[in-house]
């Protein structure tokens, strides 16, 4: 709620608030997927088209940039992610990260 009483904007976060997660990387994979699923998610009048489109390259740039060993960590973390997710559009999400944003080579 606001501080006036008026109730809060609702804004859905599909992710289960976990009171600690196994590592830093873990924790930050899935603020950083939480990010990436709510700009997928946008309609054009929640978000500027344009700047979701420069943090979603500028994401794929870091991503592409971490050496193989780093890479393969998060593969394997999106993967048990996406293992674990019970929403099938967001386990559909997670699965696609790795090639949607360079981690591995376009498999078509």
């Amino acid at each position: 709620m606001w501080w006036d009483g008026r109730t809060l904007p609702l804004i859905c976060w599909e992710t289960v608030v976990t009171p600690s997660y196994p590592s830093l990387t873990h924790a930050l994979a899935e603020a950083l997927v939480d990010v990436l699923w709510f700009i997928d998610g946008s309609e054009d009048e929640q978000m500027d088209q344009d700047d979701a489109v420069k943090v979603t390259e500028g994401v794929a740039h870091v991503v592409r940039t971490l050496s193989s060993d780093q890479q393969q960590e998060l593969i394997a973390l999106l993967g048990e992610m996406a293992a674990a997710e019970t929403n099938p559009a967001r386990r559909e999400f997670l699965e696609e990260f790795p090639e949607g944003f360079g981690l591995v080579d376009d498999l078509s």
